[in-house]
């Protein structure tokens, strides 16, 4: 089902990962039939891992040396372990204030990491190095964006053959992902189609595309096959999903499952993302839980009925923008250095060594 010889897989344990009923949040969200999909079990902590095993793997299918990328963190850090894995040298284009543990992560898989001031610069050294140097590179590097490498994306489709097996004969009525350039949801509504015409899956589902500044949305409401750029009235959180402007793949991808874009905003993504942790135990990324937020709109508003089976693509670990996520986290004060007054060292060891002899029995 994938573009690659066997003989050729680059692998470190992708997929497989877990999709778990998320009960208590779903009462918040009145939704009875909610579904966690996390995506943050993979090896470096996000669903890029399925991308980068696929595109490493043709890379050293087909001979290339070289594998590159623009990223603020995921894709980089997963292209940049993957390249390692497969003795490729990698180089990431990234640009100046992004996410600090991202960055760490791809300097430790030995990445050579290019930082610019200006994002489009990015893509014009990504574009010298595919024509003048050979390099494979795996994100858009150039305008309009059309989308990552399609043999990368491919690796998406194994998100949907999962849901299918995971499944188990249940029919489901949407699956919502975080949307930036859209490459995991054309992806994912590819492997639903073949899964579909496999006999895996009895009916396809609708996708949602949660997005932070809505270049989706008015591409579907206008009915125009143009995704224009859209203008940024506030620096988003969602770092991974901040761009401005989407791809036609992903409109197409909504278009033919019946499926809707939604908008996130700061403030609700940080309310999710302590929701899903203290609800569920899955510490996300900002980014990861713009799905959350995304089902919540549209359950409120009725698009989505409480009795619907629903998927939510948790795309990346928390611990991926924790520099960003803590500053909304209220500090902890410590403990006053002494003991309560009349309590004595010996009486409080002595009461430990009895409530652990009572845990032991």
């Amino acid at each position: 089902m994938l573009p690659i010889e066997s003989s050729a897989t680059v692998s470190l344990g992708e997929g497989l990962t877990p999709l778990s009923p998320a009960e208590r949040l779903g009462v918040k969200f009145d939704v009875k039939r909610l579904l966690i999909k996390d995506e943050s079990r993979n090896p470096t902590g996000s669903h890029k891992d399925r991308f980068s095993a696929v595109l490493t793997s043709y890379a050293r299918q087909r001979g290339y040396s070289t594998i590159a990328t623009a990223s603020s963190g995921n894709a980089g850090a997963s292209l940049a372990a993957y390249a390692a894995h497969a003795g490729l040298q990698c180089i990431v284009s990234t640009f100046n204030g992004g996410p600090a543990p991202m960055l760490a992560q791809i300097r430790a898989f030995g990445a050579t990491v290019v930082p610019f001031d200006e994002k489009m610069d990015r893509w014009k050294f990504l574009a010298e190095g595919w024509e003048r140097r050979r390099w494979v590179v795996a994100s858009p590097f150039s305008a309009p964006v059309v989308g990552s490498h399609p043999i990368g994306v491919e690796g998406y489709k194994t998100i949907a053959f999962e849901l299918a097996e995971q499944m188990n004969g249940r029919d489901l009525d949407w699956c919502a992902l975080p949307v930036c350039y859209g490459d995991v949801l054309s992806g994912v509504w590819e492997g639903f189609k073949e899964a579909f015409n496999a006999g895996l899956v009895r009916k396809l589902p609708r996708l949602i595309a949660a997005e932070v500044y809505g270049s989706l949305d008015a591409a579907m409401s206008c009915g125009s096959d143009q995704v224009a750029a859209m203008a940024r009235p506030f620096a988003t959180v969602a770092l991974s999903i901040g761009a401005t402007q989407s791809s036609f793949q992903a409109l197409r991808a909504l278009r033919q499952s019946r499926g809707i874009a939604c908008s996130v905003d700061n403030d609700r993504l940080l309310a999710a993302q302590r929701d899903l942790a203290m609800l569920e135990g899955i510490f996300a990324e900002l980014s990861a839980v713009a799905p959350l937020v995304a089902i919540d709109t549209l359950r409120r508003t009725g698009v989505i009925a409480g009795p619907d089976c629903v998927a939510a693509v948790i795309t990346a670990s928390g611990m991926k923008d924790f520099d960003i996520s803590q500053q909304a986290i209220p500090a902890v004060k410590a403990m006053p250095g002494r003991l309560l007054p009349g309590t004595k060292l010996n009486k409080l060891c002595l009461c430990k060594r009895r409530h652990r002899k009572r845990n032991l029995s």
